[in-house]
């Protein structure tokens, strides 16, 4: 019997936010100019774990269990393997040269006004194609931080055009795992969840593209004349294996072989010993978020387990059912999304805990299901790109060692994102107001 719903087993993640984002405001205030690098986000969690299994434990679960089940969930574990070989794979490339070797086979150049942009529209065909933001930051963000380098434009900047071109791809890719669960869970067409979405994502596209191509000042990128150009493929086979539809860990891991095998032909003076190092380098780069999403893992199920999802989803829920309208049920969806999202800093995670009432709101509320689909999916993945402790904004704050408090600030896109949302719930089209259930997508019938 599933243990009764309850507010109290969201405050753990609370305890954890208000430690974490105290010390580093705390910190910056005394003058520390890495602020929020003085209590490590690892650390500042087991006060919140701490909290989370005593609840557990006066529910009557048990709290180690679901802790390890947590922490050893097949998605976590998935997301680690790619945080260490991302991290190898980034520090490897930059020890051979492969990033001036970009820098000299042309983005030199480039007007400097269009780097940003550049970066922006990359990362998102780049998610597009393969469904993944994680791998398209594992791939873009070590060549787009040499490159913003080169130009002099500030990281957070750069490194944010990157993210918000992942998030824009990924929200809109019919490959991506969030848009399978959102349409999966409200019975919509891939093709009309799409368009919807479609409508909503390009208006904040181009409003990032505009923004982006004045922001920084940035300066001309030289090109670096003793890199072999041949250094640039290692980076070139990680993208057209990632478009050609491969496993990003199969990805990383033949990037990874690739780049040690340019370097020892046309890399200076580097050699196995050095390729040896510069992997283990790279994992230790890796370890703080590796650590932090092993911890919010297991933070993320004790809390599932003492039923501060239900409570959360009751909760929006009764408000939806206790006011009438299209809008109101469409900020209710919204709500359900972003703040299951925020519990369990996982997009995909999210839609599948609030599909089912997101799908029961709409019905509700005659809101067809290709409407309910990109909502949902929208405001899962906004804060997603968002969280200084969700996956995406840590792994791309490790390859640019930057903090993830700064990075946030800079992902212009999911801002808007949210923005243009927000605008198309409170003043919907005709379409969208007398949109009504539609027919579900079939799904064949198992064998």
């Amino acid at each position: 019997m599933p243990p009764r719903a309850s507010a109290l087993a969201l405050t753990p993640l609370l305890l954890f936010l208000a430690i974490f984002l105290g010390a580093g405001l705390y910190f910056s205030a005394q003058g520390e100019e890495m602020g929020f690098y003085m209590l490590r986000a690892p650390v500042a969690i087991l006060p919140a774990l701490a909290l989370a299994m005593w609840i557990a434990r006066r529910r009557r679960i048990a709290a180690v269990d679901t802790l390890l089940r947590g922490m050893g969930d097949p998605g976590i574990v998935l997301m680690c393997l790619v945080f260490l070989l991302a991290g190898a794979f980034a520090q490897v490339s930059r020890a051979i040269g492969a990033v001036d070797a970009i820098v000299s086979m042309g983005l030199g150049s480039l007007p400097a006004a269009l780097l940003l942009p550049g970066l922006f529209v990359v990362a998102g065909l780049v998610s597009l194609a393969i469904g993944t933001s994680m791998g398209t930051i594992a791939a873009v963000v070590p060549i787009a931080v040499g490159v913003g380098d080169a130009a002099g434009l500030d990281r957070a900047l750069v490194v944010g055009a990157v993210v918000g071109g992942a998030m824009f791809g990924d929200n809109l890719s019919v490959i991506s795992d969030t848009t399978i669960a959102a349409t999966r869970t409200q019975g919509a067409q891939m093709r009309d969840k799409f368009r919807e979405n479609f409508r909503i994502a390009l208006p904040a596209a181009l409003a990032t593209l505009a923004l982006l191509a004045f922001a920084g000042d940035a300066a001309p990128v030289e090109a670096v004349d003793t890199a072999s150009p041949w250094l640039a493929l290692p980076y070139l086979l990680v993208l057209i294996l990632a478009l050609a539809g491969l496993d990003v860990l199969l990805v990383l891991a033949l990037g990874l072989v690739l780049a040690c095998g340019f370097g020892l032909v046309f890399g200076v003076d580097y050699d196995l010993v050095g390729f040896a190092e510069d992997i283990w380098t790279g994992f230790e780069g890796m370890t703080e978020i590796l650590l932090l999403s092993l911890l919010v893992g297991g933070l993320g199920a004790l809390m599932k387990a003492a039923g501060g999802l239900d409570w959360l989803s009751q909760t929006i829920a009764r408000f939806a059912r206790g006011h009438r309208g299209r809008r109101t049920g469409e900020f209710s969806i919204a709500a359900l999304a972003t703040a299951t999202d925020v519990c369990t800093a996982n997009n995909t995670v999210a839609i599948l805990v609030g599909g089912s009432v997101a799908k029961d709101i709409a019905q509700r509320h005659g809101i067809s299901p290709r409407r309910a689909a990109s909502v949902l999916d929208i405001f899962a993945c906004v804060p997603q790109g968002l969280l200084p402790y969700g996956a995406q904004v840590l792994l791309a704050a490790s390859l640019a060692a930057v903090s993830p408090f700064a990075l946030v600030g800079s992902v212009w896109y999911c801002w808007l994102l949210a923005a243009v949302a927000i605008g198309f719930m409170a003043w919907p089209s005709r379409r969208a107001e007398s949109a009504r259930a539609e027919p579900a997508e079939r799904t064949p019938p198992s064998a």
